[in-house]
């Protein structure tokens, strides 16, 4: 049984959206349905560029009079301004919130010591903030948005041991969950190569979202040729951004990696035409290892 562990997630930072038309702004700019918000529900959802490229993923919560966006820290200021450009006469204010932070546990036990749903992104509402289940799957653990000291004190009453944020990279790379840009090229990313569809960060029957023609297109006419999977890796692990190869040949390239293990864009049809099922940077041997959720496109 996993220990049960927490950690505030500093490259994490909050988005505030208020005002009567927050729902309705949402809705018409992300790639998940936000009317599936609400007290006792969070989701995944991710804004892309009109030719369907992915810019910023993120969690959205409900809490009262606000919707919070569960966000990157280092690109939050990038997603605060691309927002404002859609506002024009819709009811909303969006603000940088900096009296709240973002914190996450994991382990087996997470739902009965919190309280929680089991339902990705059941969620509970307190004066301070929110807990809620990770929306892409149960057994990445839960988050909490609020004030830094009361989540402490949240977490460490539950008896949950406070960890550093790598020891939490480590989990969710062997869950195949990525990390904002530091997985998802922005600009480049597709959300189907990356998970986003068995995750549930992108619903195909809610109405039109920036992006979401490619999106579409490239889930009907299987357009998908690389995915998103963790790798165990067994010598040094090569840096983000590191070019993966078979036989010579390009076949991924290298995103973060913990304890071993990492997370690459691996180009399907070279990896299956490997021998061993393995690929390479220099003398580092990658083994790729999808996970249960993962639904691979079949293909040679």
């Amino acid at each position: 049984m996993a220990t049960p562990h927490y950690c505030i997630l500093n490259n994490r930072a909050v988005l505030a959206i208020s005002g009567d038309d927050r729902i309705s702004f949402l809705q018409g700019l992300v790639s998940n349905d936000v009317e599936r918000v609400s007290p006792t529900q969070a989701i995944w959802a991710a804004f892309l560029t009109p030719q369907g490229k992915f810019l910023h993923e993120f969690m959205i919560v409900d809490h009262g009079e606000r919707i919070l966006l569960d966000c990157e820290a280092g690109r939050r200021e990038d997603l605060l301004t691309r927002l404002k450009r859609f506002r024009l006469r819709s009811k909303v204010e969006i603000t940088a919130d900096d009296t709240l932070s973002i914190s996450v546990a994991w382990g087996n036990t997470v739902s009965s010591m919190l309280s929680l749903p089991e339902q990705p992104g059941g969620a509970t509402q307190t004066e301070t903030g929110v807990l809620y289940r990770d929306p892409r799957l149960t057994s990445a653990g839960a988050r909490c948005i609020a004030a830094t000291e009361t989540m402490k004190k949240v977490f460490g009453h539950a008896g949950f041991a406070e960890a550093a944020a790598s020891a939490y990279d480590a989990h969710r790379i062997q869950h195949g969950l990525p990390d904002g840009s530091r997985d998802l090229e922005v600009d480049k990313a597709l959300l189907l190569e990356n998970g986003f569809e068995e995750l549930g960060g992108v619903d195909f029957q809610k109405g039109c979202y920036i992006g979401q023609e490619l999106t579409a297109r490239t889930r009907y006419r299987a357009l998908i040729k690389k995915r998103l999977i963790p790798v165990k890796i067994d010598g040094d692990a090569p840096t983000p951004g590191t070019l993966l190869s078979v036989d010579g040949k390009e076949a991924g390239e290298m995103k973060t990696s913990a304890g071993g293990h990492g997370l690459a864009l691996v180009r399907l049809a070279q990896w299956r035409a490997s021998a061993d099922g393995t690929l390479s940077s220099g003398s580092t041997i990658l083994k790729p290892e999808p996970v249960p959720w993962m639904v691979l496109p079949q293909g040679p």
